[in-house]
């Protein structure tokens, strides 16, 4: 998978730079992640918990950055395995300019998946990722641009259809004989 960007954020070219290096605006920007441990300037850890499509995934991996260029440019890659799920690993090369007192920021990803993960189909992977990334700059540029922390999202009203109801139900069902 593939993904080309680029993303307007209302602060100065370092004030981005900084909060790209910062584990907490990170773990804060990043959709489903539950912990990021700086291990050193160019190492970090991190667990996040997924959903892509119908499978639900715990990832466990390392990023590591590489070719800094500060406040300019750096890469980052990454591996992580979410077990029986399968596992994700890829890179990106991300590059700031100021653009009239503000930051643009352009990025190139490479990504790959295996496992379960990759049954699912090239499409249903790539508008994941590409709602994933949205949901990230979206955080990222509100706690940069000097919105400060995002607030949590709040849970999306049921649907009140046929299908989710038998859904509902059959989950309960299945709940109630499982313990039975």
């Amino acid at each position: 998978m593939d993904m080309t960007g680029e993303q307007r954020i209302a602060a100065t070219q370092q004030a981005v730079w900084a909060a790209l290096n910062d584990a907490e605006v990170l773990r804060q920007s990043i959709p489903g992640c539950e912990s990021l441990e700086k291990l050193s300037d160019t190492e970090m850890a991190a667990k996040v918990k997924l959903q892509i499509g119908p499978v639900r995934a715990n990832f466990s991996g390392k990023v590591t950055l590489s070719d800094l260029d500060p406040p300019n440019s750096y890469k980052i890659s990454g591996e992580g395995s979410g077990g029986a799920a399968g596992f994700a690993k890829g890179g990106a090369a991300v590059r700031l300019s100021e653009d009239g007192g503000a930051t643009l920021m352009r990025y190139e990803v490479k990504a790959e998946v295996g496992g379960k993960i990759a049954q699912l189909g090239g499409r249903l992977i790539d508008s994941t990722a590409k709602k994933l990334a949205d949901e990230f700059f979206q955080r990222f540029t509100t706690i940069v641009g000097g919105g400060g922390a995002p607030a949590e999202a709040a849970p999306a009203p049921a649907k009140k259809s046929w299908f989710g109801w038998l859904k509902w139900w059959l989950g309960k069902l299945l709940k109630s004989r499982a313990s039975a």
